[in-house]
């Protein structure tokens, strides 16, 4: 939900902007929107990526970090708060003291759809990360939330994965059950789409 606002914040106002709670924010479009609490079964998907992703980095011995509660930055009036990140420990050195908010892209990105999410994970934030370059981008339908164009018929839990092809985002590869999952930046990831929608 995007809160009324009566001027348009920009980035350093975003960063600085305290207003006594502990709401989460999004800058969408200059924009503030408010973060629903997740649900259980969101922070349990959540932490079980953070984790798989933990344990792909180490076997790689990449020097990457999976991080949850950090931003992408998408353009100069809007920053996401994605579910699950995995960034380059590079783009972490000297902004240890930043808020935050990644400004490069990060190599992958997740969104685990929420009832009040759905139309941000599959239309815009699709957008905005592919306008970013942002190489993979995975949607966690573990409610199967999506209209039937992005999760197929019938509608059942779905891990959509898109990857970047010059520049853009393809057809995804639309995960379900025991179906392999197939990833471009974790070639080798042993792990079915079911012990991701159902951890």
């Amino acid at each position: 939900m995007v809160q009324a606002q009566s001027h348009r914040l920009t980035f350093t106002d975003y960063i600085a902007y305290d207003d006594g709670t502990d709401t989460r924010y999004e800058l969408v479009r200059g924009q503030l929107a408010a973060m629903t609490p997740p649900t259980w079964q969101h922070l349990l998907i959540a932490r079980y990526l953070e984790r798989l992703f933990e344990r792909e980095i180490q076997r790689l011995t990449l020097n990457w970090m999976a991080l949850q509660g950090a931003g992408q930055r998408v353009d100069l009036e809007t920053t996401r708060l994605p579910d699950v990140m995995v960034v380059p420990a590079a783009n972490l050195q000297n902004v240890a003291e930043d808020t935050a908010i990644l400004q490069a892209a990060a190599c992958l990105v997740v969104e685990i759809v929420s009832p009040g999410s759905v139309a941000d994970d599959y239309l815009h934030k699709l957008a905005e990360y592919e306008a970013k370059g942002v190489p993979e981008y995975w949607i966690v339908d573990p409610l199967a939330l999506g209209a039937a164009r992005y999760i197929g018929i019938p509608k059942q839990p779905t891990l959509s994965i898109y990857s970047l092809v010059n520049g853009e985002y393809g057809e995804p590869l639309r995960l379900r059950g025991a179906m392999p999952v197939q990833s471009s930046t974790f070639a080798g990831l042993q792990v079915t789409a079911q012990q991701i929608l159902q951890p």
